[in-house]
């Protein structure tokens, strides 16, 4: 019970440390231009792939086969974030 407990607290904690980087940068430079929208969206995202991982860590027993699924987990959070971001696939969801 401890440990499904710890989870759910560093799951969190670890989603909201890469979005200090765009906050931080909000104050030094008008290039990076985030609405409370855009933080939102990152924190989903962010927190879905981190919870997927920990799915999978905790279910899958074999090390290749958690590195292929982790793997796969990062490959689609990357994509979805450029086609959010920049919109390199052109689907009605994308950023630009």
């Amino acid at each position: 019970m401890y440990m499904k407990n710890k989870r759910l607290v560093i799951i969190p904690s670890v989603v909201m440390f890469p979005l200090l980087v765009p906050l931080i940068a909000m104050q030094f430079t008008s290039e990076v231009n985030w609405t409370f929208f855009d933080f939102i969206v990152a924190a989903f995202l962010l927190f879905i792939a981190a919870m997927a991982v920990g799915l999978i860590i905790r279910k899958v027993k074999d090390k290749t086969y958690r590195i292929i699924f982790s793997a796969v987990v990062l490959a689609l959070f990357l994509l979805i974030w450029a086609e959010i971001a920049v919109g390199i696939f052109g689907t009605p969801f994308a950023g630009t």
